[in-house]
């Protein structure tokens, strides 16, 4: 009988799938089944691998809602017949990927890791290798009860594991391009790979659930010195855009700006939804810490605690997706739903 781990590897694009080709000297995917040709290490691993690919891989810049949603349906598709997945992903927005996977698939006991790469596969100096190894290796990880050790949408980069909707990408030209300044990391690879057991996500519920309709009538604003609000008012169009997603100033705050004041008042009475979030790399919303956040907390704005943009964002096109009531959504954005913040 045939003991090794099933691992279905995901192709939808990017830096690790590529190599130089002999007769241009330009960069180009490779068939992905033909991939033992051009990583044969794959096959010291000892684990069943297959693979699956997009009809035409896509530079991760271009990702959609509608990929997410073809990524999910191969995951339920073949849920049942492997023991993890490993998508490998353009760099650039995998935490958007990552996030937005771990809201669409609920209920997951098994694992499903992205990773990519800086260099490409066919380079001398590849960093894609490495990943691409320990990827597999941690998505065949089993635990002591017989059961995968992950069972969470992760992101493996540069010999860490992070939580997916707890990563963002904070280098364009360093191999470790991922940071999660919020959150441990999930696994440190050495010699080993060290496991931090006490915080991977387990869910609470019972079997996989699929939510593929996510909504997108959403707006993102960042703050800067001297924004004049006045440029930004057609984002705070109710019937247009249901949500924003406010980056503001370290703990929370913002200008007293009156024209800002107005348009929040006037889009939540409309029944508009703002998540305040901070663009520091690290730390909390905490509003009325300062008197520049006290006038959010007075008007309804929805403190996002420590979570990311990225997760932030996906998470309100999930909720959208749901249609649940504006209050509903309210409640739930101020509840960790799969390990996204810290309350």
């Amino acid at each position: 009988m045939n003991c090794q781990p099933k691992v279905l590897m995901i192709y939808t694009g990017g830096t690790i799938g590529m190599v130089n080709d002999f007769h241009t000297g330009e960069l180009k995917a490779f068939d992905f089944n033909h991939i033992y040709s051009h990583v044969p290490e794959l096959k010291e691993l000892n684990i069943s691998l297959t693979s699956e690919s997009f009809d035409q891989p896509i530079d991760s810049s271009e990702i959609t809602i509608k990929d997410w949603e073809l990524i999910g349906e191969i995951i339920v598709k073949n849920y049942d017949d492997y023991d993890g997945f490993v998508i490998l992903h353009g760099s650039d927005t995998m935490a958007y990927t990552a996030s937005a996977l771990s809201f669409m698939l609920q209920g997951l006991k098994k694992p499903i890791i992205l990773t990519g790469s800086q260099l490409p596969i066919g380079t001398i100096r590849t960093d894609g290798k490495e990943n691409l190894f320990t990827a597999i290796e941690i998505a065949a990880k089993k635990g002591d009860d017989g059961e995968p050790l992950v069972q969470e949408v992760a992101v493996y980069f540069e010999y860490s594991l992070y939580r997916g909707n707890r990563s963002s990408k904070i280098s364009a030209n360093q191999f470790e391009a991922f940071k999660s300044p919020n959150f441990t990391r999930l696994a440190v690879a050495g010699i080993n790979i060290d496991y931090k057991i006490e915080h991977l996500f387990r869910t609470k519920k019972e079997k996989l659930e699929f939510f593929p309709s996510f909504s997108n009538e959403i707006a993102l604003l960042k703050l800067y010195s001297g924004i004049n609000f006045s440029f930004y008012k057609h984002l705070f169009d109710s019937k247009n855009i249901k949500a924003i997603v406010l980056e503001t100033f370290g703990s929370g705050n913002a200008p007293s700006d009156q024209v800002l004041h107005q348009l929040l008042t006037d889009y939540i009475h409309q029944g508009g939804i703002v998540l305040n979030v901070t663009q520091c790399q690290s730390g909390s919303v905490v509003q009325g810490k300062y008197e520049t956040s006290s006038f959010f907390k007075k008007i309804g704005v929805i403190p996002g605690a420590d979570i990311t943009t990225e997760a932030a964002l996906t998470k309100l096109m999930y909720l959208l997706g749901k249609n649940y009531t504006t209050e509903e959504i309210k409640q739930l954005l101020q509840k960790s739903l799969v390990g996204e913040m810290t309350l």
